[in-house]
């Protein structure tokens, strides 16, 4: 294996995250047949498979899952080394990776915007995942900074709240609790519920409501994007738990209402994390920065008057 090039080893691991030739070459702004040759280099200089290929459907073989524990690491170290070469330099230039949670997705890509104009020479990739995904990303080194609400307890990680995450009930224009006021939490048990799926920092937050309260949920169902949530919960599907920065626009258009439920909103924080081994670049130092400054401004602007109780 000693002639495997980085360059190969992070194709296969591109290939082993999406397990697809033509989403790896789509990440790696590389041809399909480009992906395909520099997997089958690499098998030859490992000698052994690393993909079972059944039709378009693939897998990791058992070599492949030992493989990719090292190409991981090696890759790692490398960014570290880059990292720290940086470091000494003092060059804010180079990429930086920044892992969101699908709720900052709201309001990180205007931020991002923003810090570009002031570090031009930064290239900003941006990498989107539930709080699971997040926290593996994390800790395979596949992002340098982490915007997230609750921060991980499984990983020894700088968390570092930068601004208030409300989180509030949702139900369409016209819905029997438009005008009750503040009804009781278990008012709300009566309907059925649109909401995110397990391991999003969202459905976290609104079962610990439920569980305060007492209260056990019809959960009509589980999507995978606060998009579709809100959707559903227009068309009359039920009622919606989601955070307040993801329904600007609905509110405005009178699309949707706020339930203005007794313990509501549900208050969790943003927090920009990172990994305490890991030594920031100049520019994820730069981006860490900016946000700790500027997040809690830009939204406050953007959601200013939202919550009027």
């Amino acid at each position: 294996m000693k002639n495997a090039t980085f360059r190969q080893l992070r194709v296969f691991s591109e290939v082993a995250k999406h397990m697809s030739f033509a989403r790896a070459a789509e990440a790696l702004h590389l041809t399909p047949p480009a992906v395909t040759m520099q997997i089958r280099e690499l098998e030859s200089h490992v000698g052994l498979p690393l993909f079972e290929r059944e039709g378009r459907k693939i897998s990791l073989t058992t070599g492949g899952e030992y493989m990719l524990v090292y190409a991981r690491r090696i890759l790692a170290t490398l960014k570290d080394a880059q990292d720290a070469a940086a470091r000494l330099s003092r060059q804010e230039a180079g990429l930086l990776t920044v892992g969101m949670v699908s709720t900052a997705t709201y309001f990180v890509p205007r931020l991002v915007a923003d810090f570009r104009r002031e570090h031009a020479g930064v290239d900003v990739r941006l990498t989107l995942g539930n709080r699971e995904q997040l926290v593996q990303a994390l800790a395979q080194n596949e992002v340098d900074i982490a915007i997230m609400g609750r921060p991980p307890k499984e990983l020894a990680t700088r968390a570092e709240p930068f601004a208030a995450h409300p989180h509030v009930f949702i139900a369409p224009r016209g819905h029997p609790l438009e005008n009750v006021g503040h009804p009781a939490p278990s008012t709300l048990a009566a309907y059925p519920f649109i909401l995110r799926e397990k391991g999003s920092g969202t459905r976290r937050a609104f079962e610990e409501f439920m569980d305060r309260h007492g209260i056990t949920p019809r959960i009509s169902m589980e999507v995978p994007s606060n998009e579709l949530i809100k959707q559903a919960v227009a068309a009359g599907l039920g009622l919606g738990f989601v955070s307040l920065h993801t329904i600007g626009q609905e509110l405005d258009h009178g699309e949707l209402i706020i339930v203005t439920a007794e313990g509501t909103p549900v208050v969790r924080a943003w927090n920009c994390v990172h990994m305490l081994s890991k030594l920031l670049s100049p520019p994820a130092e730069a981006f860490r920065y900016f946000v700790l400054e500027n997040a809690e401004a830009l939204l406050a602007v953007r959601f200013a008057g939202r919550l009027v109780f």
